[in-house]
């Protein structure tokens, strides 16, 4: 398993794991108590300036590395990412080029089902698979291209957005209840964070049945927080730099901003 929390899915493994199965598991969200089975391989790193890909690479010895920087640029580790790049000998032109490839994947990670997406994510790894060279993926395929022409046109939508809160460079944004809206929620929040790298970030985007769903990014320069603060509210979870509520009621969203600012206003002072 790859990318999801463990704490969130632990009654599922440990299901799995009495059926027979057997599970290795990547991650690097918070994980709490994770159990000791023989048919549990458990590779998990919450450290805030790594993510799976980066995790994964260690793992396979680098393998796959210009993958693995594609996927560490996506989750918005971008000093973690160059230097993998500069490891594996990857020139600063095609470094650029895998930076936008991963940010275009994550992207067309966020909606509230694959109708928000432009791909169903299987039908892009069943395309990737076949390119041991991201490059090659980009040159071969048109998804790149259409992912990129729907990413600035929504980017261009939500950079006409206001923050609903503002303190000591601290914002809390609210996007409609619109498909473009909950693709482009996590990339403008990344987006967001490293505009303003001393400030935290959150981006709630509507839901169609009501409530919101919510993307918080800790300082770029104090990634800490974010997985505690989301953790407040029922279907929140995540990690210390980068965090998420899967639905947050209309009637709760003042509480929310209070909460983010108790967390956060504190530390530009």
């Amino acid at each position: 398993m790859l990318d999801i929390s463990f704490d969130k899915n632990r009654d599922d493994v440990i299901r799995l794991l009495e059926q027979g199965a057997a599970i290795e598991y990547f991650d690097h969200h918070f994980a709490g108590e994770v159990p000791n089975h023989a048919r549990l391989s458990v590779h998990i790193d919450a450290q805030p300036d790594r993510g799976t890909s980066f995790i994964v690479d260690q793992h396979t010895g680098g393998r796959s590395r210009a993958w693995a920087v594609v996927g560490t640029f996506g989750d918005n580790f971008d000093e973690t990412a160059r230097r993998m790049a500069r490891s594996a000998g990857i020139d600063q032109k095609t470094t650029g080029v895998l930076k936008e490839l991963g940010v275009l994947l994550n992207y067309n990670s966020y909606g509230v089902s694959v109708d928000d997406l432009y791909f169903h994510p299987a039908d892009i790894y069943r395309s990737m698979r076949e390119f041991a060279d991201p490059v090659d993926f980009i040159q071969s395929t048109t998804i790149f291209t259409h992912l990129k022409t729907g990413y600035n046109s929504d980017m261009e939508m939500a950079s006409g957005t206001r923050p609903e809160f503002s303190c000591n460079g601290n914002e809390v944004y609210i996007l409609p209840n619109e498909s473009w809206a909950r693709r482009v929620s996590g990339v403008f929040a990344n987006r967001l964070s490293r505009q303003n790298p001393d400030g935290a970030h959150a981006v709630l985007t509507g839901l169609p049945s009501g409530g919101y769903v919510v993307s918080v990014r800790a300082p770029l320069s104090d990634r800490r927080d974010a997985h505690s603060l989301c953790m407040k509210f029922p279907t929140g979870g995540g990690r210390a730099a980068a965090a998420g509520i899967n639905f947050l009621p209309e009637g709760d969203v003042k509480r929310f901003i209070d909460e983010f600012q108790k967390t956060y206003t504190h530390k530009r002072q």
